[in-house]
């Protein structure tokens, strides 16, 4: 027999928060999934340059069109005209291009956010129930969901506007030195000031959009919360503390939302004030050397547009700062999730078909290091024998079923099936030998059909309705609008109901081994002794662990183990161990004590 070799970190253990991720790792992780289109980023790049040549020539064509206009009587109309039709053709030309760059940045975008989302989906399988178990359903589903959403929009500005903005500033410098070198030196000298600004700013907004997001993102998860156990809110009175609760977290994300929109908010105005110093030393500088011969009006006229040409995409990056922190900060989330420790890797080893032979050898377990929950269980299941597992709460019933099913790795011993070691085979192996119901039942959204086939999807339609009557749920699927083919949520059936298709699934499936967690406690007692029956076909020559409160249902089992602080203090049948007058037969006499 073989021993895990994982042990649970501290990363792993519940309680823990995430690790902080800054702006720049999130922004290197996002480039990484944008290279896996570098031809697509490459026609995107050209097309900018494409695109903002023309744009930048067409105020060259201007100024010579200026020059040829030399006074009264003295206009080249002929040379004004072909500027004119020039200038028409760059303009339609620039806009089929910004069009197509457009095209391929969406494309992109929404290509990148898909791998991001499905690879974020994809980790989430092979997460450790330790890490779901600390995290919420509304955090996990904001940051696939709203957060994935935040980097689309971040990535769009980014590529429209990014591209197309530092091609500018690089073509336009280009230009202005052909017409002056001294202006241009003015114009580069002062830049650096619009960069400080803008970095002063861009700090201190990304510090508060990652604030706005972890706060958003317990805000879904209260939502969530609330919202998926109304029944329980009103029937203890919970309304008002809900709102006080979402009332401190909202104020929280309004706090963080304002003074992030507030520092994104000056980084634009303080550029642009800026950008107009700039312009106007541009003016002042060119009508100097006009004066002296050395510029001509038309000369001006094209460094004053490229003057604002190359504070224009100052001014969009600036803009695009807002949308790209926030999606950083989104980012930063989404990659902690990412790039959370998986589960130990699955050997390729199938787990046979078992015979039901089931060996726990001095096995611990613990949740929280600081508090040993089961210690020195060990266990001898022979194939087809009925296991009931009886105990007060808390005393490791249902965590011996995680340790079974692999969805908890032990943190001493070994578990063996038939003697071979479960650690040694793939867990998708494992868990095929196992039914199990639960007390707590899921159903998906899709058709009765599907629901009850989830572990077997090629079944036959006779194969699933026999399934149903075992489990007597064929009654009511009977009278469904389509039968078996009726589309249901897990809203749509009672408890009760939904109850009796999580039973059928497992009849369909004829698992070698069975773990019922109180199967049947959602069920009337009419329809209980119809389904303890069932069971006890189903049972014949499996293994079958059983977890009950009733202890009226487990009489019948071959061992009942009597579990208390993670420990067996009694072991034996229903007759052994009310004979012993020991724990369990406190436990027994307790629920049908006389009132």
């Amino acid at each position: 027999m073989s021993f895990p070799k994982k042990k649970i970190t501290p990363r792993e253990e519940v309680k823990n928060g995430d690790v902080t991720m800054s702006s720049t790792e999130a922004l290197k992780k996002v480039m990484a999934f944008i290279g896996g289109y570098r031809f697509l980023l490459l026609v995107s790049i050209l097309l900018a340059g494409f695109t903002v040549v023309l744009q930048l020539y067409v105020p060259i064509l201007f100024g010579d069109a200026i020059d040829s206009i030399i006074g009264k009587g003295q206009v080249d109309f002929s040379g004004v005209q072909v500027r004119l039709v020039k200038i028409a053709g760059m303009i339609v030309a620039c806009a089929a291009g910004t069009f197509v760059m457009n095209m391929i940045n969406n494309r992109m975008a929404y290509k990148i956010v898909q791998d991001i989302r499905s690879k974020a989906i994809r980790h989430i399988q092979v997460l450790p129930l330790s890490y779901l178990d600390a995290h919420s359903t509304g955090d996990i589903v904001g940051r696939i969901i709203t957060d994935v959403d935040q980097i689309s929009d971040g990535l769009l500005l980014g590529f429209t506007q990014l591209f197309s903005g530092i091609i500018t500033i690089i073509v336009t410098l280009v230009f202005m030195f052909s017409k002056s070198v001294l202006i241009t030196f003015l114009v580069l000298v002062l830049t650096p000031v619009s960069f400080l600004v803008a970095r002063f700013i861009s700090t201190r907004s990304f510090r508060m959009f990652r604030k706005m997001t972890d706060a958003r993102g317990r805000q879904t998860a209260l939502i969530e919360e609330m919202v998926g156990n109304e029944k329980v809110v009103k029937a203890f009175g919970y309304e008002d503390k809900a709102s006080a609760r979402f009332a401190v977290i909202n104020k929280e994300l309004q706090d963080y939302s304002r003074k992030a929109v507030f520092f994104s908010s000056i980084t634009n105005p303080s550029t642009r004030a800026v950008n107009s110093v700039i312009y106007a030393v541009v003016a002042l500088a060119g009508a100097f050397l006009i004066l002296r011969g050395r510029l001509s009006v038309g000369g001006l006229s094209v460094l004053l547009s490229y003057a604002n040409q190359y504070m224009k995409p100052f001014n969009d990056i600036s803009s695009v700062i807002t949308e790209l922190q926030n999606a950083l900060a989104c980012a930063a989330r989404v990659f902690t999730l990412i790039e959370e420790k998986p589960q130990s890797k699955d050997p390729a080893a199938q787990l046979p078909p078992a015979k039901g032979e089931v060996v726990i050898t001095d096995v611990a377990f613990s949740y929280d290091k600081n508090r040993p929950l089961i210690s020195h269980f060990s266990l001898h299941a022979r194939p087809g024998m009925n296991i009931a597992i009886v105990g007060p709460t808390g005393c490791g019933k249902t965590t011996f079923i995680n340790l079974l099913m692999r969805f908890y790795d032990v943190d001493g011993g070994n578990i063996s099936i038939d003697g071979h070691g479960i650690y040694d085979y793939a867990r998708q192996s494992l868990r095929r030998n196992y039914g199990m119901v639960l007390q707590d039942t899921w159903l998906m959204n899709g058709t009765v059909r599907e629901n009850i086939a989830f572990g077997k999807p090629d079944a036959s339609e006779d194969e699933i309705i026999t399934a149903a009557k075992e489990a007597h749920s064929w009654e009511f699927i009977r009278r469904m609008p389509q039968g078996l083919d009726t589309v249901i949520n897990d809203d749509s059936l009672s408890q009760g109901q939904k109850q009796l298709l999580c039973i059928t699934r497992v009849m369909l499936c004829l698992p070698p081994m069975l773990i019922l967690d109180e199967a049947t406690s959602s069920i009337d007692t009419r329809t209980e002794i119809q389904i303890q029956q069932a069971f006890d076909k189903l049972m014949e020559g499996r293994t079958s662990f059983i977890v009950a409160h009733r202890l009226s249902t487990i009489r019948s089992a071959d061992v009942i183990l009597v579990m208390k602080d993670g420990k067996i203090i009694e072991q034996g049948n229903h007759e052994e161990l009310m004979r012993r007058n020991g724990f369990y037969t406190n436990l027994y006499n307790s629920q049908f004590a006389k009132v």
